[in-house]
């Protein structure tokens, strides 16, 4: 199903797995119009050292490290992509690669995991967004030398193949071994869709791809005809993609005539306008949008677009905040820069775009780790707002701008029942080889049409599930500390079952499980079944 909105100007935002979290234009060649004495002066000195340096250089060579360091002084998001690597990196942005199932940038010489695909092959293993690639088989993934060609090379391979990486983790002290078997990657961007009452239901979007608005209609119009009027809609971790994809989600839920995303540059090219058509099927159904740091770009339009126009409450996170734009520009040697011309805005008038410095001063890259020191991800009053970038949502709600999306509701991250033990087997992907391995001895019991419901009945008891598990731990390097695990009960329980789930019914079963104990969903349900209040604070 496809939708003309009143754009100015067709605007293709997308999530890269290449140094960029969404958005660019799609560029034409570079013009070939007379040099600027700038210009000049850069082909006399390549020239020069072509002909007069006192050894042999690749010049071109000299320009792939040149033209990198000239476009990190404007912003974190403007970047060069080598001929070699072009081809890679467009295959990733149509969903067409495999390998382990992550997306990921380079920052400060360092692989940096930014998502991590659900029901891929990484995530079956326990690997995290946050974490950082140090190693793969025995190739070193860190230093000034590498590059995105690189890593594409290291961590694609035959189907079925193994690849073994050391990774780092803000949890752990030491570095982190896991396995993993390359396979098939799911494309679907609508990850789980289910009644989690009789009028509530639930949808969990993990990218922006080309389509998602498609999925994203039909999870909707099947869980209204279950008798849905309320929906939860699940952007935590969505990285982001195509920005058109956010536009007509935004647009099923708008009444004619409202502001969803408008972009400002330099030139009118770079000026775009997206408004609702009033043709949108949900106007009249309540909506939570939950968010997170690690929701970036087209996840921030659309919760951008749902809080400034008072359609519903943003819950969770403060959102990661990339609002800058980029123009690809085929270069002749059919390499290409992605360079930033525009910033988006959401209909307050507030940019998404988190603040930076130009150049390399570092603090940009370590915003989200900075967070989490300064206590962010567990306190409200350890987020500072710039009270000088105030704004107000249509009927007058007061808002903030200085990067992301602030959460109407904040919801904390939940540390009640995290242990030094419970890390300790996370880190070292045992939940899922213990689930992995209940599941494969369960799965003749499970016939006919499989369900969540049928599952839980003929599954152990709580109490010896985890006497299992910890038993499990124990042959597998981390030895019992029953104080700990006790107090961590009732989360190891949890996923323990949602990993059997996702093994032996789907991962709309995984998602179910792992949402009862949340406390995110339980702030979005409270809201929703009271009846969501959208107007000013007094």
């Amino acid at each position: 199903m496809n939708k003309k909105l009143r754009l100015s100007t067709v605007l293709i935002p997308l999530i890269l797995a290449v140094g960029i979290i969404g958005g660019f234009f799609i560029g034409k060649n570079v013009s070939r119009s007379k040099l600027s004495p700038e210009e000049e002066k850069i082909r006399m000195v390549m020239n020069l050292i072509k002909s007069q340096y006192v050894d042999e250089v690749n010049t071109d060579s000299l320009l792939d490290l040149t033209i990198p360091e000239i476009l990190s002084m404007l912003d974190p998001h403007s970047v060069y992509i080598p001929a070699s690597e072009l081809q890679a990196t467009n295959d990733d942005l149509e969903s067409s690669f495999g390998g382990i199932g992550v997306m990921f940038q380079i920052l400060n010489d360092t692989v940096n995991v930014i998502e991590v695909v659900a029901g891929g092959p990484s995530e079956n293993v326990g690997l995290l967004p946050g974490d950082l690639i140090i190693q793969a088989d025995d190739k070193k993934l860190t230093g000034d030398s590498i590059t995105s060609d690189n890593v594409f090379k290291t961590l694609r391979g035959k189907e079925g193949s193994k690849v073994k990486l050391k990774i780092k983790r803000k949890t752990s002290d030491k570095i982190l071994d896991f396995e993993i078997t390359r396979g098939a990657i799911p494309s679907n961007s609508v990850d789980a869709v289910y009644m989690i009452d009789d009028e509530i239901g639930y949808l969990k979007v993990s990218k922006f791809a080309r389509n998602t608005y498609n999925e994203f209609f039909e999870a909707l119009t099947k869980l209204q005809d279950k008798g849905a009027r309320k929906f939860v809609i699940d952007l935590r971790g969505n990285s982001g993609g195509f920005m058109d994809q956010a536009i007509y989600m935004a647009n099923e839920f708008l009444p004619d005539g409202r502001t969803i995303v408008y972009t400002k540059g330099r030139t009118p090219d770079a000026e775009t306008y997206a408004m609702s058509d009033g043709s949108g099927h949900f106007q009249n159904a309540e909506i939570t949008v939950l968010t997170n740091e690690y929701s970036a770009s087209a996840s921030e339009i659309f919760a951008g677009a749902i809080q400034d126009n008072d359609r519903g409450l943003v819950v969770g996170r403060r959102s990661f905040g990339k609002g800058l734009v980029q123009n690809q520009i085929s270069l002749p040697d059919s390499s290409a820069i992605r360079l930033t011309v525009a910033r988006y805005y959401i209909p307050s008038g507030r940019s998404i775009q988190k603040e930076y410095n130009r150049g390399k001063d570092g603090k940009y890259e370590l915003d989200i780790l900075d967070r989490y020191n300064h206590g962010e991800f567990y306190s409200q009053d350890s987020i500072h707002l710039d009270k000088s970038k105030v704004f107000s949502t249509l009927s007058g709600r007061k808002v903030y701008g200085g990067g992301g999306i602030m959460p109407d509701l904040f919801v904390p991250e939940d540390t009640t029942e995290l242990t030094s033990y419970y890390i300790e087997v996370s880190n070292h992907g045992l939940i899922q080889k213990f689930a992995r391995d209940i599941a494969d001895s369960y799965r003749p019991m499970m016939k006919g049409e499989k369900s969540l419901t049928q599952l839980e009945r003929i599954l152990p008891r709580d109490n010896a599930l985890l006497t299992a598990f910890v038993n499990f731990a124990a042959n597998n390097g981390v030895p019992a500390r029953w104080f700990y695990v006790n107090k961590s009960k009732n989360l190891l329980i949890n996923n323990i079952k949602a990993f059997i789930a996702r093994d032996l019914v789907g991962y709309d079963a995984c998602i179910t499980i792992l949402n009862r104990k949340d406390p995110t969903i339980e702030k979005a349900l409270e809201q929703l079944r009271k009846g969501i209040d959208l107007s000013p604070k007094k």
